[in-house]
C-alpha cells in the first residue's frame, strides 16, 4: 500500500523482514541503472538499520553486479570525545559493522575499493561534503529515523532555539553531541541497555547533503517509530523534528504493519 502525504511517499509492507528486503532492493536497482548507463552511483548509507546490507550482499554476488563505480559515503560515526573518533575495531564502530556485514560479504571481485568506502572524519568534514559535491551529488540517500525525529545524527534544535527550517536544512557535516534520547534507545536497541557506556559524541552527514540527494528513502523498522512517524509527515517542516524537513522532497518512507497500523486513522 503507498500514500502520498505532503509530499513524502508513504509504503507499507507486511513484516519487518520485508523492510530490509525492500531497501535492498532499492539500492541494487539505483546501482544495476548507473551500470547500465556507465554512470557512477553515489549514496548516503545508514548503519542502523543494517539487515538489509547481507540480502544486498547476496544478490550482488549471485546477480554479478560490480560496484566499482560505486560510492558509499556513511552517515555518521560514534565518537569517544569531541575530537577523538571511536576506533574502527571497537564493536560500536559504523565502519567495522559495515565491513563485518557488508564489504566482507560481497565477493572480492565485484565490491568496491576501499577508496569509495567512506566514513566522516573529524577535521575533514569540509573534505567529505566537497568529495560529495565532486562526484555530481548524491543519487540515493537512505536511513532510519530516531525516535526524536532526527536523521543520521542530526539531532533536533531545542524549541526554544531560534534557528529557522531553512537555516537548519543547509547545516553540513559536522561533530555534535548526541542527544540523551538517541543515547537511551541506542542503549536499549544495540548495548543491552548500556547507556552509561553510549559514547556522547559523533560526526555526522550534514542535512544539507541528505535533503541535496535526487532520492531520499527512510526505513521504519521499529515499533516506536510509529509515534515520531506521525510528526514527521503530518506536522510543518521544522528543526525540532528534523526528518520533516523531507516533505516536499523526492522521499519515501516504508514501514511494516507494525509501524504503520493506526496511523492514519
Amino acid at each position: 500500500m503507498e500514500k502520498n502525504i505532503n509530499g513524502i511517499v508513504f509504503k507499507t509492507v507486511k513484516k519487518e523482514w520485508d523492510v530490509y528486503f525492500d531497501m535492498a532492493l532499492t539500492m541494487l536497482e539505483e546501482i544495476m541503472k548507473n551500470n547500465a548507463l556507465n554512470k557512477k552511483t553515489v549514496m548516503i548509507v545508514p548503519v542502523g538499520p543494517t539487515d538489509h546490507y547481507p540480502i544486498l550482499a547476496r544478490l550482488i554476488n549471485q546477480l554479478n553486479v560490480s560496484l566499482k563505480n560505486v560510492w558509499f559515503f556513511n552517515m555518521d560515526e560514534y565518537m569517544l570525545t569531541e575530537t577523538e573518533m571511536i576506533s574502527p575495531t571497537h564493536s560500536m564502530s559504523f565502519e567495522r559493522r559495515m565491513n563485518d556485514e557488508f564489504y566482507s560479504l560481497v565477493k572480492e571481485e565485484l565490491v568496491m575499493p576501499k577508496s569509495q568506502r567512506l566514513f566522516p572524519k573529524v577535521g575533514k568534514e569540509k573534505e567529505y561534503d566537497e568529495l560529495i559535491e565532486s562526484l555530481g551529488g548524491v543519487d540515493l540517500c537512505l536511513g532510519g529515523l530516531g525516535i526524536n525525529g532526527h536523521v543520521a545524527f542530526n539531532e533536533p534544535a531545542e524549541e526554544n532555539d531560534n534557528i529557522t527550517a531553512e537555516e537548519y536544512a543547509n547545516l553540513p557535516t559536522r561533530v555534535l553531541p548526541i542527544s540523551r534520547e538517541t543515547q537511551t534507545i541506542n542503549a536499549y536497541g544495540y548495548q543491552r541497555g548500556d547507556l552509561r557506556g553510549m559514547p556522547k559524541w559523533c560526526i555526522t552527514v550534514g542535512m544539507k547533503q541528505i535533503l541535496s540527494a535526487k532520492k531520499i528513502y527512510i526505513a521504519l523498522n521499529r515499533d516506536w517509530q510509529h509515534g515520531i512517524v506521525k510528526h514527521v509527515l503530518f506536522d510543518k517542516p521544522q528543526p525540532q523534528i528534523p526528518a520533516s524537513l523531507i516533505q516536499g522532497k523526492n522521499a519515501t518512507i516504508c514501514a511494516y504493519e507494525g509501524v504503520a497500523n493506526g496511523l492514519f486513522e
